[in-house]
């Protein structure tokens, strides 16, 4: 059976750019979108042209013009879409919007994956403003696949390693400290950390599946599903050292939220349900969704502890 041809949306991200590497490496023919944009930003250009010569193709599309993006989204048979929606890099998940009537009228799409990939937003309808912001945004594009009768698959990756196993789940930080941390809450609370290229490549695989049409697909690692003193304790066990630990209630946690910037408080509001609430871990996946390591076993993904070996 012929591979599927995937266009990538957002190809230089952080994220993007492990989406087109893992579609090169498993064979499809992979086309990235080149927003004009992009203008002199010198690396995004050279990744792409690194890209191209990796065997991608580069289709020339702007989102401020309905007739490229049409053309663009022709040419293939699944659209991914891996725009920031993070507000600390940037904000962009409504723009989607213009993929989605692009995608309608052109009408040849078997499939589009949306940038979801992180918390469920559909589990997300009692969350703190303005951190909700984000998952209200995934879901005004949810319901315009959804009414535009496009197929679809939401990837939930729940936390990116890089953000979350790198700070030892501490909001501001992404390198692990040899000396001490905070705990928040009772430093209890399941989350489920989740490395960049294996979302990457889950995401790849799951776009012929059949198992995965118009459904959630959860990336659960079952290695990686811990609290944040399992985390600590894994640092710990690789430097040989005990961190000096404090805890944080969430009244503490939450009380600078009024004198943040916009862009922090919405990610204050995104540690704070994970880490005090435990958003990702405290539900059974549904007839909606199906489980990524479940479905591709044959994937070795990366677990926690071996992650973390990096920062040694």
């Amino acid at each position: 059976m012929a591979k599927s041809k995937v266009l990538i949306v957002g190809g230089t991200g952080y994220l993007g750019k492990r989406v087109v590497k893992a579609s090169l490496a498993n064979g499809h023919d992979t086309y990235i979108l080149q927003r004009p944009e992009i203008g002199v930003d010198i690396e995004k250009v050279e990744m792409l042209i690194s890209f191209k010569m990796q065997g991608a193709h580069l289709v020339t599309a702007s989102f401020d013009d309905h007739r490229s993006l049409v053309d663009a989204v022709k040419r293939v048979d699944i659209v991914i879409c891996a725009i920031s929606g993070v507000h600390i890099r940037s904000h962009h998940i409504l723009l989607q919007l213009k993929l989605v009537d692009a995608i309608k009228e052109a009408g040849n799409v078997k499939r589009f994956l949306p940038s979801e990939f992180g918390t469920d937003p559909a589990r997300m309808k009692n969350a703190m403003a303005p951190g909700r912001v984000t998952f209200d945004d995934k879901m005004v594009v949810r319901k315009a696949i959804e009414e535009a009768g496009i197929p679809f698959t939401y990837v939930s990756a729940n936390c990116f390693a890089g953000y979350f196993l790198g700070g030892l789940c501490q909001i501001g930080h992404i390198l692990p400290s040899r000396d001490s941390v905070v705990l928040l809450g009772d430093g209890n609370q399941k989350a489920i950390y989740v490395d960049e290229d294996d979302i990457a490549t889950y995401t790849i695989k799951a776009i012929d599946d059949p198992r995965t049409l118009n459904k959630t697909l959860y990336l659960r690692p079952p290695q990686n599903i811990l609290s944040q003193r399992e985390v600590v304790q894994i640092w710990e066990k690789l430097i040989g050292k005990e961190l000096k630990k404090s805890t944080l209630s969430k009244e503490e946690f939450l009380a600078p939220m009024k004198d943040l910037e916009y862009a922090e408080q919405v990610g204050l509001c995104h540690y704070y349900h994970v880490c005090y609430e435990g958003c990702l871990a405290n539900f059974e996946i549904g007839e909606e969704g199906e489980e990524a390591s479940k479905l591709y076993p044959e994937v070795n993904y990366t677990a926690v502890e071996n992650y973390m070996k990096r920062y040694v």
